[in-house]
């Protein structure tokens, strides 16, 4: 079973944020995306392709919704998006990627958030949410989201991540996703990710949180929900 696409490389892209992402100048001033999120009174649908059938949601009252696959999520206030830049065509995976033939159609970026522009360096971790998704029928051979975590410990392990918590069921209010923990030290500071999956009858849906701190994580992953959260 060969899985790895667009949402592996944008889970360890984000992760490895310092450095690895990188904007074009274009990018920074001509796209509405790079902002700061939107204020209360301020709504912004996320552009899809017609022929996908995935809702790319809308981004409002610094929440992400969206309908098609039943959840929201809170973005934090004065965080940055680059959601445009991560579904960009010329985006290519990181070396040892292997996303080879990957099709546009399969999949896309739903929400990529960061507490600032990854182009920036700071001493902090770069606290960041991506959530992604791709066509089930991209994956032949995948039955269940504990599958999807291959090669999402394999780039993991390439970026120098370790794994502190293999795939265990989490509960996010009356729907159950599966769910791994990883860790990264880089000097004095630990970046710390999780990443949940859930599938549904046609998309893999991956979301990924980073923070600096277990509360910072744990913040963030709460901010998620379904249903009519």
């Amino acid at each position: 079973m060969s899985f790895c696409r667009i949402s592996v490389w944008c889970l360890f892209v984000v992760s490895a944020s310092v450095g690895i992402f990188v904007q074009t100048p274009s990018s920074s001033s001509s796209s509405s995306s790079t902002s700061k999120h939107p204020s209360s009174t301020h709504v912004r649908k996320t552009p899809a392709r017609a022929d996908s059938g995935l809702d790319a949601g809308i981004v409002g009252n610094g929440m992400y919704r969206n309908v098609g696959l039943g959840f929201s999520c809170k973005i934090p206030a004065g965080w940055v998006l680059r959601t445009e830049e991560m579904n960009a065509p010329e985006k290519s995976l990181p070396q040892g990627g292997t996303g080879e033939g990957k099709s546009a159609a399969s999949g896309r970026v739903l929400l990529a958030a960061f507490s600032r522009p990854p182009e920036v360096r700071g001493e902090d971790v770069n606290a960041s949410i991506v959530i992604a998704a791709e066509s089930v029928a991209a994956y032949p051979g995948l039955k269940v989201a504990a599958q999807y975590f291959d090669p999402v410990t394999e780039v993991a392990k390439a970026q120098g991540f370790t794994m502190t918590e293999e795939p265990y069921d989490f509960p996010v209010g009356a729907k159950t996703l599966v769910r791994a923990d990883f860790q990264k030290d880089r000097s004095s500071r630990v970046m710390r990710q999780a990443t949940l999956v859930m599938l549904t009858k046609e998309w893999a849906v991956s979301f990924t949180f980073i923070g600096g701190t277990e509360d910072e994580l744990e913040e963030l992953v709460e901010g998620l929900g379904f249903g009519g959260k």
